[in-house]
């Protein structure tokens, strides 16, 4: 039984962001190429996986043949990321959708397939049925390959009923080792194992709502992980600074200080509003990067482009040359025209900012929870810089630093083209 809406990006290996080739399982469940991570812990035995961080050993590398059939399925489909398995389940020959399934021929069929010489012996029942009863499986029915209609194939073993006294197959067993550490429900089980999850969903109590949540939540985890890929070193750009504003020696932090400082009024610095900009300006590529807000009040972050009006009053606004996110009174937005109020479920204390130049891409990530925020669209020119404003301090309360943070080496720093 397949996860609802659940997309093919599963297939892709996280580091070379290609379909798999020759796929293997390390230790904490997730799937890469065999050569890809051969390759990143060449001349080690032990080494850290590049998706979550967990500890493998080498000579742990597990061969996923089952992954691999998959993927030389969906190859054989040309499907891409984004796309859902043979046109939203419809049949290719009748072009009506697949409600039923053939237990013999191991196959989706839609009415008129049922209704045919060809499975008229053969056991068909409805598809909600076929779920049912394969629960234990390790495959989605929907990504199965579908055999020509001269070579019926012998149903797959996968598909059988499990023995419950039998072993469980390894990503089961994972499964299984995170509910017994503190999940009371194969949702957050789920959730939090999103390895198994690429390849298992076996619960009945779980209804379509719950799997649509898990696939969304699955979905905004894949994106964080690979935009985090692009780490780049992010420092703040003193000559840019607000003289309100205080950095920290290592230019990493910035807070709003007790006086007005007597600095030069030159043309970068802003003169009106507490803003300071990244030192570092992009003109292509990737690039992502990690602020800690902490338990500030009030804070704006984002990207903008390096001519931007310094002096006097303006709006944030993409118009304005500004794609940038705040909180403010309780409340985070986006700034669009108008302003777009984001529902945010965990209160962010770190923020990830991935900028996809190329694509016009600006991506806001709530590292706390592992979510996506907002995606800003547009097509750029010029130089982008990061925009960072600490807001006011007013009566000891918003008083502390907005913190560039550290990208964890294993999501892939500085990997940015």
């Amino acid at each position: 039984m397949s996860i609802a809406g659940r997309e093919l990006d599963d297939t892709f290996c996280y580091i070379c962001q290609d379909h798999l080739t020759d796929p293997v399982t390390i230790e904490c469940g997730h799937n890469f190429c065999q050569g890809c991570i051969s390759q990143r812990c060449e001349g080690v035995e032990t080494a850290a996986c590049p998706q979550c961080g967990e500890t493998f050993q080498k000579k742990a590398f597990r061969p996923n043949t089952l992954l691999g059939s998959i993927i030389q399925s969906i190859k054989q489909w040309g499907l891409k990321p984004g796309q859902r398995g043979r046109e939203g389940n419809v049949c290719e020959e009748h072009g009506k959708e697949l409600t039923w399934f053939c237990k013999k021929d191991v196959k989706a069929l839609c009415e008129d397939c049922k209704g045919s010489p060809a499975h008229s012996s053969h056991t068909v029942i409805p598809m909600g049925k076929a779920a049912h009863e394969s629960k234990s499986t390790t495959i989605p029915v929907d990504l199965l390959p579908r055999p020509e209609p001269s070579n019926p194939v012998a149903p797959l073993p996968w598909l059988e009923p499990s023995n419950p006294a039998a072993p469980l197959p390894w990503p089961e067993r994972r499964l299984e080792r995170c509910k017994s550490r503190g999940h009371d429900s194969p949702v957050r089980a789920l959730a939090g194992a999103p390895g198994a999850a690429r390849l298992l969903f076996r619960s009945e109590n779980v209804n379509v709502q719950e799997q649509e949540a898990i696939s969304t939540q699955l979905q905004e985890l894949r994106g964080w992980r690979r935009a985090q890929i692009y780490a780049v070193d992010v420092t703040l750009d003193p000559d840019t600074a607000n003289p309100w504003l205080v950095l920290s020696e290592d230019r990493k932090r910035v807070r709003f200080g007790d006086t007005q400082q007597d600095l030069p009024n030159n043309p970068e610095r802003f003169d009106t509003y507490p803003e300071v900009l990244g030192a570092e300006g992009f003109t292509g590529g990737r690039r992502y990067w990690e602020v800690e807000v902490g338990d500030k009040t009030r804070w704006t972050l984002g990207v903008c482009r390096e001519s931007v009006n310094r002096k006097g009053e303006s709006s944030y606004s993409p118009g304005n040359g500004f794609w940038a996110m705040w909180l403010r009174k309780g409340e985070y937005k986006a700034f669009t025209s108008p302003p777009t109020l984001l529902p945010v479920s965990v209160r962010p204390s770190r923020v990830g900012i991935f900028l996809d130049y190329e694509a016009g891409e600006v991506s806001f990530y709530n590292v706390t929870d592992r979510s996506h925020l907002f995606t800003f669209t547009n097509t750029f020119s010029g130089t982008l810089r990061p925009f960072f404003c600490p807001g006011v301090s007013a009566g000891g309360t918003n008083v502390a630093p907005l913190i560039i943070c550290p990208v964890p080496a294993q999501a892939g720093g500085n990997l940015g083209p």
